[in-house]
């Protein structure tokens, strides 16, 4: 076994995850690195998913910080009004993440948005570490049988699909930037806020 090549799957799959920027999904890393060094598909799993767990953890430390930063204070305010409604939810919003995580859509505005309302990794990644194992063992195996050519793996990572998912999180992103969390939950109305920078 050469674990030089599984420190790369746990490395790769780390630095897609621990961006604050919509990146290609930590799978396709794995996919990749699986194809291209034959590699044995349960270990890359096992470390390509500790690698994504461990990018997400870092990310939910380290937005607070630059979200604090960057963006105005009631920006800020808002973010933390509504990481409390989400710890009030208790295992509904474990379920939540959980149920999001195994949608197709990028995990990176649930997690810039935790950061920034202040969550604990602990309300937030239990959810995602399930829905993170099933999700990116189904995508590892269909990618497996899809990768017998290595060419057409990279490129279908600019594909359709991957631009579609590019744009959902970036849309994700300006939807929890930009609206007006406490307003809509408080009084029910929609409203957006630009001015949120400092």
């Amino acid at each position: 076994m050469m674990w030089w090549q599984y420190l790369l799957v746990l490395v790769g799959t780390f630095l897609v995850d621990v961006s604050p920027f919509p990146l290609p999904p930590a799978f396709t890393v794995m996919v990749l690195l699986q194809a291209t060094f034959n590699l044995q598909l349960w270990w890359v799993i096992i470390i390509g998913v500790g690698g994504s767990i461990f990018g997400r953890y870092v990310l939910t430390l380290y937005i607070p910080k630059l979200s604090g930063k960057y963006f105005k204070a009631a920006k800020n305010d808002d973010a933390e009004f509504l990481g409390k409604k989400l710890k009030e939810r208790g295992w509904q919003s474990h379920v939540l993440v959980l149920i999001y995580s195994l949608l197709p859509l990028p995990t990176t505005p649930l997690f810039v948005a935790a950061g920034m309302a202040k969550l604990k990794p602990y309300h937030i990644l239990p959810g995602f570490i399930v829905g993170k194992l099933i999700s990116d063992t189904i995508a590892v195996l269909t990618g497996k049988y899809a990768a017998e050519n290595t060419e057409n793996l990279v490129r279908g990572m600019v594909s359709w699909k991957s631009l579609v998912g590019l744009i959902a999180g970036l849309l994700l992103v300006f939807v929890f930037v930009f609206v007006d969390w406490r307003t809509l939950i408080q009084k029910r109305q929609f409203a957006l806020k630009f001015k949120i920078w400092k």
